[in-house]
């Protein structure tokens, strides 16, 4: 009696689960081609992005600058002191805008400063307040040189005193070291991107002779030596070798052929800028093309540029500026060097009281020095090419 019924719902099931089954399958079909297409447009999509990144160049850019000598004489010291101490920054207040610009400033330390529990002194033994270091800091210098014919004026003791000084207030330091470890770190900076090494070495040490057992304390030259520990920048990834140089003859304003001679052999076996110290003149700027077709740069000598010696172009220094860009491809990194500036200094007391440093076309307009900025920065750029 219950079959008739029975059989009229199965009749009536049988072809609505076929029909349900039929568009369930199509719809899945459906997604399933949709998905695989859509997969195959980001797959595709994608591809394209990391293909178009690829051929791009990616570039960084970085401010180098150096200024000369910071040598102390009595002078410039007995001026900045008061009952509380030394202070020198006043001194470099006209200025201070100007080394604040780059984005890594080098200072060359020439007077020891071993600080006031040796004894302060002047020429021809040199040793120097230690808040002068501090000054340089605060007015924007990165690092300092201290390979110079000076670095031994107080002995291992000055120069050792020196140094934990320049590690108090962390303020990075080459040229001379405390031991051999220190010696054998190579002193390497990012700025922007832009990996750069340190060096620093230096003719002689007055004929002061360098502890026996001790070379690390001050790096000589030596080209040997030299050509090593450039080598060792080189297996460091390094883009830059940046190389302070204490060299020449003093008060001559044009490089001797040595120095020309050691400036093509530092550069062709990869340094890549030099900046020299020693003459207290201002010597030009030269740009040299590399054995290997690199471009090079050489600053013979940046003079004084806190001293207390006058006249006949001993009182004239000034900040050289060298931007350098690394542009980065697939066939590699590459880099160049847009501009090169100098920006020229002059040296001001009165009475050897109130020191300043000047841009030089101030100080001329004001009367101070009869030389002019174009002047300076024609002779320091006459070697460059035009």
């Amino acid at each position: 009696m219950h079959k008739k019924p029975l059989v009229i719902g199965l009749a009536f099931c049988v072809p609505l689960l076929v029909v349900m089954g039929f568009l369930l399958i199509k719809q899945y079909g459906d997604w399933n081609n949709t998905s695989r297409s859509e997969g195959h447009l980001s797959s595709l999509l994608h591809t394209t992005r990391e293909v178009q990144a690829s051929e791009k160049n990616i570039k960084s850019s970085a401010t180098l600058a150096a200024i000369g000598d910071i040598l102390l004489h009595d002078t410039v010291y007995n001026d900045a002191k008061d009952d509380t101490g030394y202070h020198f920054t006043p001194m470099f207040s006209p200025i201070k805008e100007m080394l604040s610009t780059p984005d890594f400033l080098i200072a060359n330390q020439e007077s020891t400063p071993g600080g006031v529990e040796l004894g302060i002194s002047s020429y021809p033994l040199f040793n120097s307040p230690k808040e002068i270091v501090k000054a340089l800091q605060d007015v924007g210098v990165d690092a300092v040189t201290t390979a110079n014919n000076h670095s031994l004026d107080q002995g291992e003791k000055g120069l050792l005193s020196a140094i934990d000084y320049y590690e108090k207030i962390s303020m990075p330091y080459v040229g001379s070291f405390k031991n051999q470890e220190d010696k054998d770190r190579i002193r390497t900076f990012n700025v922007n991107g832009i990996k750069l090494a340190l060096l620093s070495y230096t003719y002689g040490t007055n004929g002061i002779p360098v502890p026996k057992g001790k070379d690390y304390l001050v790096n000589l030259i030596d080209e040997q030596k030299m050509l090593q520990e450039i080598r060792k920048a080189k297996r460091m990834d390094i883009d830059v070798i940046v190389l302070s140089l204490h060299w020449g003859n003093e008060y001559q304003r044009f490089p001797t052929k040595e120095q020309e001679r050691l400036a093509k052999l530092m550069t062709d076996n990869g340094v890549d800028i030099i900046f020299g110290h020693h003459p207290h003149v201002l010597q030009p700027i030269q740009t040299y093309k590399t054995s290997d077709d690199r471009e090079a740069i050489v600053i013979y000598s940046l003079g004084n540029f806190l001293s207390g010696q006058k006249d006949d172009f001993k009182d004239i220094g000034g900040m050289v500026t060298v931007q350098v860009e690394k542009t980065m491809s697939p066939s590699g990194s590459k880099i160049t060097y847009p501009s090169i500036e100098f920006h020229p200094t002059f040296v001001s007391e009165n009475h050897y009281n109130n020191y300043r440093i000047y841009p030089l076309d101030f100080a001329e307009k004001k009367g101070l020095i009869r030389h002019s900025e174009e002047e300076m920065v024609s002779h320091m750029v006459n070697g460059l090419p035009q």
